[in-house]
């Protein structure tokens, strides 16, 4: 340098490295203190877990990705686990599922919602009455039901305002459990289908899930609303799933749905949803879409004889025709 400074080379210069000096690394912490517990709510990021007998908050991970943690995931949790208000503690691992129910916005929805993890019932909520009877929405959770690996229960509202029979009828052909109360009526039976088992409850609006949790958990205070007397449809209430205890076992309470999609399920595997239509698919064709009128379609054949419920296959040649974006999104 001019005026007799020192000369600087490369040496007497430091490169700061942007992002930090510390390379990164796909390795994960193993964090084997981690305690396991299971969530219970998520709400906006922050997830409520069951540990050790005691509710703690806590927050995903960085290192969890972009992952979905969802009601009944069983999750390893670091950091402060006290439960004291106000703290935080932190989930570093999801568990492997035994289950995972899912569901899409409609039947051309490429994106699959995750409901609910690890339950192995499925209890689907349908009102007799006031709205009125949705066999297609039950068709779906079946369908759902089966593709998780669930057990399905149909319990069946407001008995009081309606009878079972039609309803019950049109599922006479499958090894459908199924139990009916009313606004009033006792719950034992129902509370023994529900009893050491994880339960997950779905239903459209205003069918009366709400009430039941509430009968059954009165501690749960869940938000009931009315049937819009205009439209015939509920007005959502509960805006969160949430999983509430009931011996031995757990009630996860969903929001209710107007629609539930199965875009995420093949189907062959919606087919396989219809166990009372097997015997009569087995003698369609190879790659037979079991439409009506289609060549060879054994379904058709079965109609005619009086072997088969019209309802029943109705119902699945609109899902599959839903799935195809043949007919606009079903919600019943």
């Amino acid at each position: 340098m001019r005026g007799g400074g020192r000369h600087l080379d490369e040496d007497d210069i430091r490169v700061r490295a942007r992002g930090g000096s510390r390379p990164r690394t796909r390795i994960r912490p193993k964090h084997e203190n981690a305690r396991v517990g299971m969530v219970l709510t998520v709400d906006r990021g922050r997830y409520r877990c069951l540990v050790d007998g005691r509710q703690v908050s806590a927050m995903k991970a960085r290192e969890l990705g972009r992952g979905r943690i969802v009601v009944g995931d069983r999750v390893a949790l670091v950091g402060d686990l006290s439960g004291v208000p106000d703290t935080l503690a932190r989930i570093v691992r999801v568990e492997e599922r035994s289950s995972v129910l899912r569901r899409t916005a409609d039947d051309t929805d490429p994106v699959e919602r995750v409901i609910v993890a690890n339950a192995d019932q499925l209890v689907i909520v349908c009102a007799l009455a006031d709205p009125e009877p949705q066999p297609r929405f039950i068709d779906r959770c079946l369908v759902a039901a089966y593709d998780a690996g669930l057990e399905p229960l149909l319990c069946l509202t407001k008995a009081d305002l309606a009878g079972p029979e039609e309803l019950l009828a049109g599922y006479a052909a499958l090894d459908l459990r199924a139990v009916v109360t009313d606004h009033r009526g006792d719950l034992t039976e129902l509370r023994g289908l529900l009893e050491g088992r994880a339960s997950v409850l779905v239903g459209s609006s205003g069918v009366g899930k709400s009430t039941l949790v509430n009968r059954i958990v009165p501690e749960a205070e869940r938000a009931v609303g009315r049937v819009n007397p205009v439209t015939g449809r509920g007005r959502h209430t509960s805006t969160s799933a949430v999983a509430l205890p009931l011996d031995e076992g757990w009630i996860i309470d969903t929001p209710g749905v107007r629609s539930f999609g199965l875009a995420h399920i093949a189907p062959d595997d919606v087919v396989a949803g219809f166990p009372d239509l097997e015997e009569a698919v087995e003698e369609c064709p190879p790659g037979c879409p079991h439409a009506e009128g289609a060549d060879g379609c054994a379904l058709d054949a079965w109609l005619d004889a009086g072997r088969l419920g019209p309802a029943r296959v109705g119902s699945l040649r609109r899902l599959l025709a839903g799935r195809a974006g043949e007919e606009e999104a079903v919600t019943g």
